[in-house]
């Protein structure tokens, strides 16, 4: 079930000299700029695993179009999120900010983003990065990202992927029983269970989280997750769990160290985990996640890109500069070696690709995924969610299909408000 794919050998350009670099300038979070009032400038929030790669092109965008680009470092997470929608709204918040989908629904919400034009260059990404970055059909973010997750086999201890969820536990098994391993497979978890590495095999049993719209976003008013298909897939989480094929012992961290390690045959993992696998020179094949049930498996997909203030003074230059300079194949391809994250532009892809065929393995399964919701009802949904999850699989949960669909009944009470 070795995933395949076709990869075209494209020359990649040099960015602009580094000494152009001059041009544009530098800020951090000791000293955060205001909303850039001048007509001159623009103001970018960055984080610092992409800061140093944006400077060449910020010159090049001053010495294009005479306005000054200045990049501010700012740690990537929930702080940088939150600010970005506290200051929008007070006039000191900066023009670009580079974020995930998922925080796009807070950002509508909030009227912080403004609607990102493409244009033609939206042919140059693939569908599931612009339905990421879109909200109710319009599109507010320039994909720069992706990633997700996909299954890695342990090529000395497993020839072969089967071709079912229960056919590789089962071959999971026999190794295990041979001596040769610890674990049939590992799935990261911990104490409240992770929705987000099961959410395949629960597709498979027809069952996603919500419906979508003609316009292809999710639908909160459509819970599907309370489906006939969940009750089946609640009652294999509680055999997994007897059968130990989870654990909600197994935290990410030990996930990875486990299987660095050569004590499983196969792992559900997403390209974070694979420095650690190199360094300890374990030979593995990027494959995707079998079924469990008679669905198609649609992972989770992540998205990171730029989105443009709702309140920029410089809309026009600020959408410029994303769409016809950050979404260039040489910038996308220049922060993909800084966050060693999929490019989203296609070309970029196909090129990195080309010189790493983990990524083409891990794209060509995200290809077939979803993106992650990214709508303001999920707050409804991950703790119900994963604390069902974890009970399922530790046996404590009573019958299966009953806690799923008290799980799906609190989960629409609270979206209904």
């Amino acid at each position: 079930m070795k995933v395949t794919r076709t990869v075209a050998a494209l020359a990649t350009t040099a960015l602009v000299a580094t000494a152009l670099a001059g041009c544009s300038t530098a800020a951090s979070d000791d000293n955060p700029p205001t909303s850039s009032a001048a007509a001159g400038e623009l103001t970018v929030w960055v984080d610092a695993n992409r800061s140093a790669e944006l400077q060449e092109i910020a010159a090049k965008f001053k010495a294009d179009k005479g306005i000054s680009v200045k990049l501010v470092q700012k740690e990537y997470g929930d702080v940088m999120k939150e600010d970005f929608v506290k200051q929008v709204p007070t006039g000191k918040g900066p023009d670009v900010i580079i974020g995930g989908h998922d925080w796009l629904g807070l950002f509508v919400q909030n009227g912080v983003v403004a609607r990102l034009e493409l244009g033609d260059a939206a042919a140059g990404f693939p569908d599931v990065a612009l339905r990421a970055m879109s909200y109710e059909g319009v599109t507010y973010g320039l994909p720069v990202s992706l990633e997700n997750i996909a299954l890695l086999r342990n090529t000395e201890l497993a020839d072969k992927t089967p071709a079912t969820w229960d056919e590789l536990v089962e071959a999971g098994q026999a190794v295990v029983e041979d001596g040769k391993a610890e674990y049939p497979v590992l799935v990261p978890s911990g104490p409240e269970s992770d929705p987000y590495h099961l959410y395949p095999l629960q597709t498979s049993y027809g069952a996603p989280l919500f419906g979508t719209n003609d316009d292809g976003s999710y639908n909160p008013d459509d819970l599907l997750i309370g489906s006939e298909g969940g009750d089946t897939f609640a009652a294999k989480l509680v055999e997994w769990g007897k059968a130990g094929v989870l654990n909600t012992n197994i935290t990410g961290d030990i996930a990875r160290d486990e299987f660095a390690a050569g004590k499983a045959p196969f792992m559900l993992s997403g390209p974070w985990n694979l420095p650690a696998f190199n360094d300890a020179g374990l030979k593995y094949e990027i494959e995707a996640i079998p079924p469990a049930g008679d669905q198609p498996v649609t992972p989770f997909v992540g998205v990171q890109g730029f989105f443009v203030s709702a309140k920029s003074e410089n809309a026009i230059a600020a959408n410029e500069f994303v769409v016809k300079y950050l979404g260039s194949e040489e910038v996308q391809l220049a922060l993909y070696e800084a966050g060693g994250r999929p490019p989203a532009l296609t070309s970029a892809f196909e090129a990195a690709s080309a010189k790493d065929s983990t990524i083409g393995d891990f794209g060509a399964v995200g290809l077939s995924g979803v993106p992650m919701p990214s709508i303001p009802e999920m707050g409804a949904v991950w703790n119900y969610w994963g604390a069902t999850e974890a009970a399922l699989v530790n046996g404590t949960a009573g019958e299966p299909a009953a806690a799923w669909q008290d799980m799906a009944g609190k989960i629409q009470a609270d979206i209904a408000g």
